[in-house]
């Protein structure tokens, strides 16, 4: 199975954009589409205040599986279940089910609410998914396990460890999952069970499972608990910092590439949009096929894409493109590669602007024109150029976007600079 993780917990597109997007990824190599959808997901209701404003509709959801049958991609809804649980456990009414009272990142275990919770969520998303023959129940990153009072005291009554809590309650979400809908086989991430003994693992004695080791490292058969039956998947090395882009050649492993966070969790700021990901996608997804990034490799990942030439090291490729969002992938190369240059080295470097048009001036709201004249067509050109540079951009965005994603990374990655370009026209008119 070669998976591409679409995490909806950030720049989740609309479903005529994924209608776009599944053709190519299946001309790439892959066979199937892990859905993150967290609050993307139409929960129904108890559970409907779960729901983001732009949440998918039934037949959106009912939509994009039709989109993946008919290119063979195989759809593997994808359910946290112990740590991430941030969208949840952020409101109010669920916030009895934190681990840490403080903390919205992870469930207490102890709390028979939490099972009953679970199984809610699980039973909405799989019965939306009855021809899925797999669930992801995530479980990565449960921070602060341990923590709360109640953890400390399950310990100490039982002898036991964060390694046997966690596999208790995996053991119950599980067992659920097994009982209500016979066959539906399991994955989870891995970076808990690393954290785990051996003997921990063994001595259950229930059944074999496969860890997927670090990356790079032969993977082995462990006796797991009734984890029996449960793949458990080598996560993505997260970008460098929860802001990044993604770049060509940033991860060498492709089975680490072929996942790339939309955000590190429901409250960092987004780290990259679909569009601008695909070339590296696209060159994980053929190394992964191929075994290797040979130049007969590459040449099918630019005939796919419609570029002329790419340079790894560089991470640049040079054509116009000619996938779904093409344009949005030079766009955001012309604001990660010159928006804030060009608007400091105008604002910094131009001595008039310092010299005759300082903070203190514009304040004051006095100026010499003659000094003012010497830079003003130059800043009121640039200001015109960037003004309908974005606007063009967010026509693009909104294309594939929802309404809120536009506003998030216009304000993050926008107006930061551009805000200050505005701020010295208007002063200046």
């Amino acid at each position: 199975m070669r998976l591409v993780h679409l995490d909806l917990k950030g720049a989740a597109p609309r479903v005529s954009y994924l209608e776009q997007v599944f053709p190519l990824l299946s001309q790439l190599g892959a066979n199937g589409i892990l859905i993150e959808y967290e609050d993307m997901f139409p929960f129904k209701g108890e559970l409907e205040i779960l729901k983001s404003p732009y949440a998918y509709s039934e037949d959106d959801v009912e939509r994009i599986q039709q989109l993946a049958e008919l290119h063979k991609l195989e759809v593997v809804p994808l359910v946290q279940t112990f740590g991430h649980v941030e969208f949840i456990l952020k409101h109010e009414k669920y916030q009895h089910l934190r681990e840490v009272e403080r903390f919205p990142n992870s469930f207490n275990p102890h709390v028979p609410d939490t099972l009953a919770l679970l199984k809610s969520i699980l039973s909405q998303v799989i019965e939306k998914h009855r021809h899925s023959t797999w669930i992801h129940i995530g479980a990565d990153e449960v921070f602060h396990l341990g923590e709360g009072m109640d953890s400390k005291n399950w310990m100490s009554r039982n002898k036991g460890d964060t390694g046997t809590m966690y596999l208790k309650h995996i053991k119950e979400v599980l067992g659920f999952i097994t009982t209500q809908y016979w066959g539906l086989r399991v994955l989870m991430w891995d970076d808990m069970l690393r954290k785990i003994s051996v003997g921990a693992l063994q001595g259950e004695r229930m059944g074999t499972a496969v860890v997927a080791p670090e990356l790079g490292v032969s993977a082995v058969p462990v006796r797991m608990a009734a984890l029996a039956g449960i793949m458990p998947s080598a996560r993505q090395k997260p970008v460098p910092g929860p802001v990044g882009t993604s770049v060509l050649g940033e991860h060498e492993d492709p089975q680490a590439s072929s996942c790339r966070w939309h955000r590190y969790d429901h409250y960092s700021v987004l780290c990259e949009l679909l569009p601008v990901g695909i070339p590296s996608l696209a060159v994980c997804l053929q190394t992964l096929v191929n075994g290797g990034f040979t130049e007969e490799t590459k040449r099918k990942v630019l005939d796919a894409l419609g570029f002329q030439s790419m340079q790894l090291e560089q991470s640049t490729c040079e054509g116009r493109g000619a996938f779904p969002g093409a344009e949005i992938y030079h766009m955001v190369e012309q604001v990660n590669g010159h928006l804030k240059e060009s608007i400091l080295k105008a604002l910094e470097e131009e001595s008039a602007i310092k010299g005759w048009f300082s903070p203190y001036h514009r304040k004051r709201q006095f100026g010499n024109p003659r000094n003012m004249e010497s830079f003003g067509s130059k800043v009121l050109k640039l200001h015109e150029d960037w003004e309908s540079f974005v606007r063009d951009l967010r026509a693009h965005l909104e294309t594939v976007y929802f309404p809120d994603t536009v506003e998030e990374w216009m304000e993050e990655n926008i107006n930061p600079y551009l805000d200050q370009l505005r701020d010295l026209v208007r002063d200046y008119r």
